[in-house]
C-alpha cells in the first residue's frame, strides 16, 4: 500500500508551479525513523516522477495510473487559458489540457463559474476518480493563514506559525489583510484580533499577503499560551482516534505531496518547531493528549463525510493545530480538538473543500 507525489517543477509563490499527484509509493513503514530519514522520503515522493527532458518550468503533470479508483487526483498549475469546456494549465514552456465537466464548478474568493477563472490564476484543479485528464473542481488563488496573532499593523495582522504566543518569534510569519466586506464575519467567529490570540482564515493570495475572506473555525476563548490541560490518556494504544482534519498551506512543502502532519509526535523523534521555541520534549501545549507517533510512519486518514480513506506517512509535527478546540461541522460534529494536519493535495484526495477548511475524521495507526 502507498501513496505518493509527482513532479514540481518550482516552488515560491510568485513562480509557475507544476505538480501532479499520483498513489504509487511512498513511505509507507510502521518503525520510528529519524525526521532527516523522513524527509528524504518526502522530497523522493515529490520527484518520484520526473518532468520528460523537454518539459521546463511551469509543466504540469497528472498523476499515474496506480492512484486508487475512489481517490481524486490533484494538479497545480497556472492557468494560461480557459473556456466552458476546457482549462489549460501550463506556461511557454508546457501545457495540459483538461476537460471541464458540465457541473463543474469554481472558486476565487468565492464561487463562479470556471468560465470566470483568468489567465495567470494559480488554481488547485481536482480530477475526477479514475479519470486523469476531466476536472471537475478549481480552486484559484486559494491560501490559509492559521497561527497567532503577533500585532496589528494598520488594516493587516500579522500571524505567526508558531507554537505560542510567548514562543512566536522563533516562528514564521504571514501577513493578513481583512477587507471591510469580510470583517463582519470574520469578527463574529474571530472576535478577539488582539496579540496572543489564535485566528485560522482561509482566502486569496495576493503575493504574500493573504486576503482573509471566511473564517476557517471559531476562536478559541483563550491565548495560545494558555492551552487548557488535556485530561490524560489511558496508556493503551488506541485503535482509532476521532477528530476534525484540516489542511495546510505551506511554502515550504512542494505542492502535490501527499502526507499528514500529526500533532503529537514522539519526544524521542522530536518537533524541529519545539525545539526551536525552547519547549523540552513533550512539555509544548496541546488541547488533545493522544498517543505519540513517530515521523514516517503511517496513518490510515478516513474522510467521514465522503468515506474515502487513504494511509499516509507522518511527515511532521502540527504545533498550531493542536492548539485548537475547535469542533468540524462537516458532516455532524467532531469531537473537540484537530488531530490531523493534511497536505493541500491530501485533503482534496479524500473528497475535502478547500473552502470548508475542515472535515470529521477518524484515524486508524498503522501496525
Amino acid at each position: 500500500m502507498g501513496c505518493g507525489a509527482g513532479n514540481f517543477a518550482a516552488k515560491g509563490r510568485d513562480q509557475v508551479i507544476g505538480t501532479g499527484v499520483c498513489c504509487e509509493r511512498c513511505p509507507g513503514a510502521t518503525v520510528a525513523v529519524t525526521s532527516t530519514i523522513a524527509r528524504r522520503r518526502l522530497y523522493k515522493a515529490a520527484v518520484f516522477s520526473p518532468p520528460p527532458p523537454s518539459a521546463g518550468r511551469g509543466w504540469v503533470a497528472h498523476g499515474g495510473s496506480a492512484t486508487p479508483a475512489h481517490l481524486y487526483r490533484v494538479v497545480t498549475g497556472q492557468i494560461v487559458d480557459v473556456s466552458p469546456q476546457v482549462l489549460v494549465l501550463g506556461d511557454a514552456s508546457g501545457e495540459r489540457r483538461f476537460v471541464l465537466t458540465p457541473d463543474a464548478t469554481a472558486w476565487r474568493g468565492g464561487p463562479l463559474t470556471p468560465s470566470a477563472l483568468r489567465p495567470g490564476d494559480d488554481v488547485v484543479l481536482r480530477l475526477r476518480p479514475g479519470s486523469p485528464g476531466i476536472a471537475d473542481r478549481a480552486w484559484a488563488n486559494i491560501g490559509r493563514v492559521s497561527g497567532t496573532i503577533l500585532r496589528q499593523d494598520d488594516d493587516a495582522l500579522v500571524v505567526s506559525a508558531g507554537a505560542t504566543w510567548a514562543k512566536a518569534a522563533t516562528s514564521p510569519q504571514r501577513v493578513v489583510v481583512i477587507p471591510p466586506h469580510a470583517s463582519g464575519r470574520i469578527q463574529v467567529r474571530f472576535p478577539n484580533l488582539r496579540p496572543g490570540y489564535l485566528i485560522d482564515v482561509i482566502g486569496v493570495q495576493r503575493g504574500g499577503v493573504l486576503q482573509g475572506l471566511i473564517p476557517a473555525t471559531s476562536q478559541p476563548p483563550y491565548r495560545s499560551d494558555r492551552v487548557p490541560v488535556p485530561q490524560s490518556a489511558s496508556g493503551r494504544l488506541p485503535e482509532s482516534i476521532t477528530g476534525a482534519a484540516i489542511w495546510h498551506d505551506s511554502a515550504d512543502e512542494p505542492h502535490g505531496v501527499l502526507g499528514v502532519r500529526y500533532p503529537a509526535l514522539d519526544p524521542s523523534n522530536g518537533c524541529a518547531e519545539d525545539r526551536a521555541a525552547g519547549f523540552p520534549p513533550g512539555h509544548a501545549p496541546a488541547y488533545r493528549d493522544l498517543p505519540y507517533l513517530a515521523v514516517g510512519s503511517s496513518l490510515l486518514v478516513a474522510n467521514e463525510c465522503t468515506g474515502a480513506s487513504w494511509t499516509f506517512p507522518i511527515t511532521g509535527c502540527a504545533p498550531v493545530a493542536r492548539l485548537f478546540n475547535d469542533r468540524c461541522l462537516t458532516c455532524g460534529t467532531s469531537p473537540r480538538g484537530r488531530v490531523a494536519d493534511l497536505t493541500l493535495a491530501s485533503f482534496v484526495a479524500l473528497g475535502g473543500e478547500l473552502e470548508t477548511g475542515c472535515f470529521n475524521t477518524t484515524l486508524t495507526i498503522g501496525r
